[in-house]
């Protein structure tokens, strides 16, 4: 459907070498838009590129910190130098430290907060004047369902991921009358490298997961690709400051 198309739309996805921010790409390079892969493995971005270079859209590999506030602006320069324009920023790029908050150093809780929240908002007011060019813009933030719950293992992440909601909110308020469109994704347990990680640090985490979501499975990358593209095109454009659990039902059932 042309509401759903986004050809001669340019994407930078933070983070969108692997996991989500990978399945989130490919969904929206198969809708048409080009792709700016933004991550600090340069091997691994440009692996991701060329996979989706494949589906017959230009990519760019755009390296950087998301933790740096120069190199968050340097990111979205390099997307517009390269592809010409940005018309959707995902602010995906995340980490997690699991702790206990007795145990969590300040500089811990600094580098999850840097990197999950702080890089949210500085990589959408470097997106803002590019999308005020082109007449709107879309920003997808990654929340978690530690924006709705807590988790005793993870209060830096939780914290963050909570404020990523809140973010979302002021940033869709303040650009309304800009047409940017700002809404936050919150993805429920899904298969990546960081929730592979919990379940070898989480006791039990595994049964607790299968048990809790009703489709009775974790989710894949490739769960998030038609949230994306639904967020990133027109098909949304009267939705915003809205968060989207995309959970298999984690968040609905007692």
């Amino acid at each position: 459907m042309s509401l759903f198309d986004l050809t001669g739309r340019v994407a930078l996805v933070t983070g969108g070498n692997g996991g989500i921010g990978l399945g989130m790409a490919r969904g929206m390079a198969e809708a048409g838009a080009a792709i700016a892969i933004a991550g600090r493995n340069q091997p691994k971005s440009e692996a991701a590129a060329a996979e989706l270079a494949k589906l017959g859209v230009k990519t760019a590999v755009v390296s950087g910190d998301v933790t740096d506030e120069a190199q968050c602006r340097k990111l979205v320069e390099e997307t517009v130098a390269r592809l010409g324009r940005l018309d959707i920023l995902v602010n995906n790029a995340g980490t997690n430290i699991r702790k206990p908050a007795h145990e969590l150093a300040l500089a811990e809780w600094k580098e999850v907060l840097d990197t999950n929240l702080t890089s949210a908002f500085v990589c959408s007011q470097a997106a803002y004047p590019a999308m005020q060019q082109a007449g709107g813009g879309k920003i997808v933030n990654i929340g978690s369902m530690l924006s709705i719950f807590g988790a005793g293992f993870a209060p830096a992440y939780g914290a963050s991921k909570g404020g990523v909601v809140q973010l979302t909110k002021a940033l869709a308020s303040g650009w309304a009358k800009d047409n940017i469109q700002v809404n936050a994704v919150l993805p429920g347990w899904i298969d990546t490298a960081l929730t592979r990680a919990a379940r070898d640090q989480v006791k039990g985490l595994n049964a607790l997961v299968l048990m809790r979501t009703p489709v009775g499975r974790w989710g894949v990358p490739g769960d998030l690709a038609g949230v994306a593209v639904f967020l990133a095109s027109r098909a949304s454009d009267f939705i915003t400051g809205a968060s989207i659990p995309v959970d298999g039902g984690y968040s609905v059932q007692v």
